[in-house]
């Protein structure tokens, strides 16, 4: 079994919650927007889950999740992966993110490879239009999120 964990970073705004989610970068998801975004998240094996979300935040955005308290957000299963996510209030500058990459044969089949980073920018939304973006299967931490803050 496949497990991640991630960090929802969230701030309170005049207009309500907002959160942090970053767009995967790569071919696949260049033209897709709506549920083609993430929260900065990633696999691990051995370590904590808190431990691997904040390592992950920092590889995906470029940059350590800001410090605080956390509140977990439980799990969820999606595609044969369980992710496991936290939340952390905290500001970030989303503009500024600078993400590990990954490799992959591109175009399809032709035998050449290209690097594209494995998140291609990050954005503030509120929850409603986060919970549109994000991949469907993650859509529950922003409910989960939402009851926790009401």
């Amino acid at each position: 079994m496949v497990t991640s964990a991630g960090l929802v970073l969230y701030r309170h705004r005049s207009g309500g919650v907002q959160v942090l989610i970053a767009h995967m970068g790569g071919p696949f998801w260049a033209k897709k927007d709506d549920h083609a975004w993430s929260i900065p998240k990633g696999e691990y094996t051995s370590e904590e889950p808190l431990s691997a979300a904040e390592r992950e935040f920092a590889e995906e955005l470029g940059s350590p999740a800001p410090a605080g308290p956390v509140l977990p957000l439980g799990s969820v299963r999606t595609s044969g992966k369980t992710v496991i996510a936290f939340a952390r209030e905290g500001d970030f500058d989303a503009s500024s993110i600078v993400s590990n990459t990954f490799t992959m044969q591109w175009p399809p089949r032709s035998g050449r490879t290209a690097e594209f980073p494995e998140v291609d920018r990050a954005e503030w939304f509120d929850l409603t239009t986060a919970t549109q973006k994000l991949v469907k299967g993650q859509a529950p931490f922003l409910v989960r999120l939402g009851q926790a803050l009401a």
